[in-house]
């Protein structure tokens, strides 16, 4: 139970040291949503007036979540492409690729919103990192989904390579900052 402990204690300390280290400083939500909408456009070859929306949602529920703002942008450059109106075949929605089944009763119903599906991907990643201990493991949970992760090799292998493309487009995102 105190390993316990003191792993969430790690978790939390390194999540709020991944926040607190992001590429944007101190300064004000105008000025980092500048700087992230810039670096969206470049890296990602997203419109301006899209990456203008989304750029101070995304800072906010990072924020809220104690996640870095340029993962969260990486997940959903990975998931839909900055495309709000997406959808998977296996039904999930929106710029995080949000599945409704699983998460309507937490997030509420309009996943398509910006706004709620920003605020509901955040939640669900920082859930996933807080109880797996791993940034890796948390987006492979993000991928496939905790159990299958955790239990069927080849969606294990599946989340890994997932992981290992979002922090790619994290990587990308950064340096064009």
């Amino acid at each position: 139970m105190n390993k316990t402990i003191f792993k969430l204690g790690i978790v939390s300390l390194s999540t709020v040291l991944v926040s607190a280290c992001s590429s944007f400083g101190g300064s004000s939500l105008e000025k980092r949503s500048v700087k992230l909408a810039q670096g969206i456009q470049t890296a990602y070859a997203v419109p301006a007036t899209t990456a203008q929306r989304v750029s101070p949602l995304i800072i906010q529920n990072a924020d809220k979540h104690n996640l870095d703002p340029l993962l969260v942008a990486a997940v959903i450059r990975q998931e839909s492409t900055y495309r709000s109106q997406v959808s998977s075949p296996a039904g999930a929605v929106g710029l995080m690729q949000v599945v409704p089944r699983y998460w309507q009763s937490t997030c509420g119903n309009d996943l398509y919103n910006d706004a709620v599906n920003i605020g509901c991907g955040s939640y669900i990643l920082s859930r996933y990192h807080q109880s797996s201990g791993s940034l890796e493991k948390a987006l492979g949970y993000y991928n496939v989904g905790p159990n299958a992760y955790e239990n069927n090799r080849k969606m294990r292998k599946q989340g890994k390579k997932y992981a290992k493309q979002v922090l790619s487009h994290k990587k990308k995102l950064k340096s064009s900052l």
